[in-house]
């Protein structure tokens, strides 16, 4: 299965925040820099955005850890109902045509919630309902997007995956 990954913005920031929040390293700053790599325009942080962003986060780890694809789909609803206010499609600043899920006037927080949801219904529908996950190594609290061409990612990392293998032949 081929990922078109110039419109992945939504699933990717959806796992860089999880990911993000995941290692405690929930700050203004990286909050920021995270923003600002996925092309999130007009970035007007502060501490109710922040701390806002950090409980919408929260919210979007629950399509990661499901078991079933009906399971997946109630979850990615859920954060659809929550965080989009009217689909559209744009070809704005010279980009091709893509979709947005609420007004550009909305505000930070909102436009997040859109893209994150957005993103990750659009990611959930392409993968037929598969390939969110967490990360199989014991106490790695990460998730990820599979985008692998075989579809058979189980770890964040090749770290976690290296780190669970030697767990592994040292138990044997």
């Amino acid at each position: 299965m081929q990922f078109d990954h110039d419109n992945m913005t939504g699933v990717r920031l959806s796992v860089d925040l999880v990911n993000l929040r995941a290692d405690g390293a929930w700050t203004e700053d990286r909050v920021a820099a995270a923003l600002h790599q996925h092309e999130i325009r007009r970035i007007e942080l502060d501490e109710r955005a922040v701390r806002g962003l950090g409980e919408w986060t929260e919210l979007l780890r629950a399509p990661f850890l499901t078991e079933t694809v009906d399971d997946r789909c109630t979850a990615v609803n859920r954060l659809l109902a929550a965080g989009t206010a009217g689909i559209y499609l744009t070809a704005h600043d010279d980009w091709r045509p893509h979709l947005h899920f609420t007004p550009e006037t909305e505000s930070l927080l909102g436009r997040v919630k859109a893209v994150t949801a957005g993103g990750l219904a659009v990611f959930t529908t392409e993968a037929e309902g598969a390939r969110l996950g967490a990360c199989a190594r014991e106490g790695c609290p990460k998730v990820f997007a599979d985008t692998s061409r075989g579809g058979r990612q189980s770890y964040c990392s090749p770290r976690c995956a290296n780190t669970d293998a030697v767990r592994r032949h040292r138990r044997a």
